[in-house]
């Protein structure tokens, strides 16, 4: 009796955990992919940066003047870093590290040093992670991708964003499927 109760055990385990295998893969099927500079993109948002170089990154006027194109730009990651962290010196680029020319020297210089051209403080501070985050999510989405499209707007605002219907009635139309049936 014992054989015949361990036997029939081991079958309803061994259903049950065939089960939680196709619950897992079913629900691993059915989950968005995860973009890894989702989180840049939060910060991007949560920074302000929209604010100035707005959600595209063309740039253009804000309340720190004409932004530069995050587009268009030729810095590097460590570069587009240590511009979020320190801001840009004559510019109305905040800084958003804490300590930025106080405990943390930029670009070699110190608050007494910088004077008059001390660049505005970020409306917050980021942590270094973050900061690297948001430069992750420009050079991934922004960086070099020429003009704006509707799925460039999709991906910052999602599909429920009534912001994107200006670019989707600019957007080509998909080319004609080659059907040589009718050639």
């Amino acid at each position: 009796m014992s054989r015949l109760f361990f036997a029939v055990a081991a079958f309803v385990v061994s259903l049950a955990c065939l089960d939680l295998w196709t619950i897992r893969d079913a629900l691993a099927q059915q989950a968005p992919a995860h973009d890894a500079t989702d989180v840049g993109k939060q910060v991007f948002k949560r920074a302000n940066c929209v604010g100035c170089h707005k959600w595209h990154g063309n740039g253009g006027g804000g309340y720190g003047g004409a932004a530069l194109s995050l587009r268009k730009t030729t810095l590097t990651r460590d570069q587009i870093i240590k511009t979020i962290a320190c801001g840009r010196p004559g510019t109305g680029m905040p800084f958003h590290l804490r300590g930025a020319y106080d405990t943390q020297p930029c670009y070699g210089l110190t608050r007494a040093q910088i004077s008059d051209t001390m660049p505005p403080e970020g409306a917050f501070f980021l942590r270094p992670s973050e900061i690297e985050a948001a430069a992750d999510y420009v050079i991934a989405h922004v960086k070099g991708k020429g003009e704006p499209i509707y799925d460039d707007c999709i991906v910052f605002f999602g599909d429920s964003s009534r912001v994107c219907g200006i670019y989707k009635s600019s957007q080509p139309p998909p080319p004609a499927p080659n059907n040589p049936a009718k050639n």
